[in-house]
């Protein structure tokens, strides 16, 4: 494994989505400019101390400034935030736009409270709150390949929807139903965390997500309605 692979998994953790690699583009190229100028602007602040220090027998002299430089170091900035604004726009459109999002295999409810997930899966009949949902606590699955649509809703206070694996963080807001999508790429177990504090009782929010292959989700949502 590189070095650049073992610092981009110190930094973020694996990624598990479709839409993941564009989000971690954008870190890595949002880092990798802002650090570029942090280091030259400290550098040339570090520089111009030691070169312009206070010396015995020479004078201070004040400097108005140079307007082709001002003019350089304005554009410069603004053509680089441009690049990044129409970069994020593209990826946030495909991710958060409704048109954009793919038709989905799998729709799913989750309904934030004090403190948990309350997760709804539609039954036969394709619909919510109905006789044959299906639902669960604090229990995530999706099948592995395949687009769900996630709705998701607050019952009480503001909490925010956050898997880091998939790069997908959704605020959910009382009286404000919004809605994600997302299509995981490999199997495995993470952890849902709610990223809005929200009572006393935030620190224990979790829940868990469990990305499977499509029969075995299947089979999980069969077994979990023969149990309710």
């Amino acid at each position: 494994m590189s070095h650049f692979h073992q610092t981009a998994e110190m930094l973020l953790p694996e990624a598990a989505s479709t839409y993941a690699p564009q989000v971690d583009r954008l870190f890595w190229a949002i880092l990798w400019i802002t650090g570029f100028f942090f280091f030259l602007v400290q550098g040339a602040l570090l520089l111009f101390v030691l070169v312009y220090r206070a010396k015995p027998g020479r004078p201070a002299a004040y400097l108005h400034g140079n307007t082709l430089v001002e003019i350089i170091w304005t554009i410069v900035p603004a053509v680089i935030l441009l690049f990044l604004t129409l970069a994020s726009q593209k990826v946030w459109a495909e991710i958060r736009f409704p048109k954009q999002m793919p038709t989905p295999a799998v729709q799913v409810e989750i309904l934030a409270e004090q403190f948990a997930w309350n997760i709804r899966y539609p039954g036969p009949d394709n619909q919510f709150n109905t006789a044959d949902d299906i639902t669960t606590i604090n229990q995530l699955h999706l099948p592995v390949g395949e687009p769900v649509l996630i709705k998701v809703l607050s019952k009480d206070v503001i909490h925010s929807f956050f898997v880091p694996e998939f790069r997908v963080k959704q605020d959910a807001v009382p009286g404000l139903p919004t809605q994600v999508w997302v299509q995981a790429t490999r199997a495995g177990q993470f952890e849902i965390r709610c990223a809005e504090l929200c009572g006393l009782g935030h620190y224990r929010m979790r829940g868990f997500v469990t990305t499977e292959p499509a029969v075995n989700f299947q089979e999980w949502l069969a077994e979990t309605k023969a149990n309710e």
